[in-house]
C-alpha cells in the first residue's frame, strides 16, 4: 500500500472505505466492529460518532487494534440513580 487517497463512510454498504494510491481498497464493516467491541448503547454511540464525523480516526482505531482501549477511555456508564 502506498499513500492514502481517500477515506469515507459509505452509507449504502455501512462500511468505512479507504483507497490508496496503488489502487488498494480496504473496506471496514462497521456493523461487525460494533458487534465485536461495543458492549452497550454508549459505546455504540461513540463508534457511530466517529464513523460519521471522523472516518479516518475510526479506521485508524480499527486497523491499529485499539478499539477497546478507546471505548474504555471515552465512555463511562453510570446508572440513573447515581447521577
Amino acid at each position: 500500500m502506498k499513500n492514502l487517497k481517500s477515506c469515507e463512510y459509505n452509507l449504502d454498504t455501512n462500511c468505512v472505505e479507504l483507497v490508496y494510491s496503488d489502487g488498494t481498497m480496504l473496506s471496514i464493516d462497521t456493523s461487525a466492529v460494533e458487534n465485536e467491541y461495543a458492549e452497550d448503547m454508549y459505546q455504540r454511540s461513540e463508534l457511530e460518532w466517529l464513523i460519521y464525523n471522523d472516518p479516518l480516526a475510526y479506521a485508524d482505531l480499527v486497523l491499529n487494534g485499539d478499539v477497546e482501549g478507546y471505548l474504555k477511555r471515552v465512555t463511562q456508564y453510570r446508572p440513573m440513580d447515581e447521577q
